[in-house]
């Protein structure tokens, strides 16, 4: 036995990588993987992700023989503690039910793992206290809350990658599960780009905030007054304001009627030929059910007449303006509608079934749903939430938060983002998704607490994600 786990360490010699926060991510997510082959008993897929250097330390019949005599006797691990991280390797503790390891584990930089032991931990019984938490204790806890949720939405069958990106205490944390694409066997990373869906609205509304911070419009300004001739005789259009159009009270319903009837409709791409042509065919002939302001009905269609409105009024198309008024002043590197595809990549999606689908072209619908972004950019922007306004990009951002409609029985709606009360912490919340996406953000800037999730699956992270804030709001 001691020959098999010298064996096994003395593999982590061969490759080293730099000591930081992202390897020591990458890590645990790793980790991850090996508790649940572990725990299934898959021996196989535990040495295919090892790398070569491990693999000629150590054949597959001495990590057979190990597992089979010493670890899988022992039935599933009970509880993992990490102890430290040195010199790119996670020290852990692991306990079964009736024996405990210290396990050290390495990834490299080809997302395979160098090192992976297993050596006898004997625990001190003379101490019988109560142990005290410390902080470190805390963000364990944290880790191990979120993998173990991560994990349930992971393995349903239906999925394929999830990005999790969380602040707390002024800390940014990053986790990575599953693969970019069926098969690949590659993780995401903090670069990976993501349909955002209606996380795009939140985008849309500060660029509204943005124009009635320097004057140019006013939220309870109808929107005729920047729509053509044409459409301002419609007394339904002229009844709504800007307001309505962002907090969806506009009466507009959530898609129009003309939607599926453009020439070469597509249904597996519905969005893609909707131009302005028809988004103004519909409009002429518009007419509401009820009064502007009264109603909340949830609209995409007002998103995209709002989307289409900022155009006009920024004289730039909806990227050219996302770009200036909000990527390049907070440092957003990868928000865009436009993904060039010789440098950059965005994830294959999958619909609710788990089969890959097309990315959707939203054209005029872009304001409403048609965002890609990555996680360091989110919680870059979430970051930017919880600042003391001083810019008029920060008054903005503020303005989107103000309560503009209540809607029963708890929820306040501002512009875009949908408000509750935990306990006597304000927070707001927005969920997106695609035919092929799901996503979803959280801020409590009171707090200075946000989270971010994106799939690229269709099926919603929403539950996920209120779990995972839910948690971070309750630590203390």
């Amino acid at each position: 036995m001691k020959k098999i786990i010298t064996a096994l360490l003395f593999s982590s010699s061969l490759s080293a990588v730099a000591q930081n926060s992202t390897q020591e991510q990458i890590n645990h997510t790793f980790y991850n993987k090996i508790e649940f082959f572990i725990n299934s008993q898959k021996t196989d897929s535990i040495y295919n992700l090892a790398n070569e250097g491990f693999k000629k330390a150590v054949p597959y019949s001495s990590l057979k023989n190990l597992l089979e005599t010493e670890i899988y006797p022992l039935g599933r691990i009970q509880h993992v503690e990490k102890l430290n991280f040195n010199n790119g390797v996670t020290q852990y503790l692991v306990d079964f039910t009736d024996k405990s390891f210290t396990v050290p584990f390495g990834v490299d930089s080809t997302m395979h793992y160098h090192t992976l032991g297993f050596q006898p931990y004997a625990k001190p019984v003379a101490d019988k206290q109560e142990p005290v938490m410390t902080s470190t204790v805390v963000g364990n806890k944290m880790d191990f809350f979120i993998d173990s949720i991560a994990n349930e939405y992971s393995k349903k069958g239906n999925t394929q990658s999830l990005t999790i990106g969380v602040i707390q205490n002024e800390q940014l944390s990053t986790y990575f599960y599953g693969e970019t694409e069926k098969g690949n066997k590659i993780l995401p990373t903090s670069t990976t780009l993501y349909e955002l869906g209606s996380l795009s609205k939140i985008f849309t509304a500060t660029l509204l905030a943005n124009l009635v911070e320097n004057g140019t419009v006013k939220l309870d300004q109808s929107i005729t007054d920047f729509l053509p001739d044409t459409l301002k005789a419609n007394p339904n259009l002229k009844a709504i304001t800007f307001k309505n159009l962002a907090n969806h009270t506009s009466g507009l319903p959530r898609l129009p009627n003309n939607f599926e009837k453009i020439k070469g409709y597509d249904a597996n791409n519905p969005y893609k030929g909707y131009d302005r042509k028809y988004l103004y065919q519909y409009l002429s002939t518009f007419k509401s059910d009820s009064t502007a302001g009264e109603k909340y009905e949830y609209s995409n269609l007002g998103y995209a007449v709002l989307g289409d409105i900022l155009t006009t009024i920024y004289k730039r198309n909806y990227n050219t303006t996302i770009q200036e008024i909000i990527a390049k002043p907070l440092g957003l590197t990868a928000t865009s509608d436009v993904i060039n595809p010789k440098t950059q990549y965005l994830s294959k999606v999958y619909n609710a079934k788990g089969d890959e689908t097309k990315s959707w072209d939203f054209l005029s619908f872009s304001a409403a749903r048609g965002l890609k972004s990555n996680v360091t950019d989110l919680l870059t922007f979430a970051k930017a939430q919880f600042k003391m306004p001083e810019t008029p990009l920060e008054n903005a951002m503020a303005l989107t938060r103000q309560f503009t409609y209540f809607l029963p029985p708890n929820t306040d709606i501002g512009l875009a983002w949908h408000m509750d009360l935990i306990d006597d912490i304000t927070y707001c919340y927005h969920t997106g998704g695609t035919a092929g996406s799901s996503s979803y953000i959280a801020i409590a800037p009171d707090k200075k607490t946000a989270v971010v999730l994106l799939s690229n699956a269709a099926e919603s992270v929403e539950k996920t994600g209120v779990s995972i804030f839910n948690f971070l709001l309750s630590q203390k």
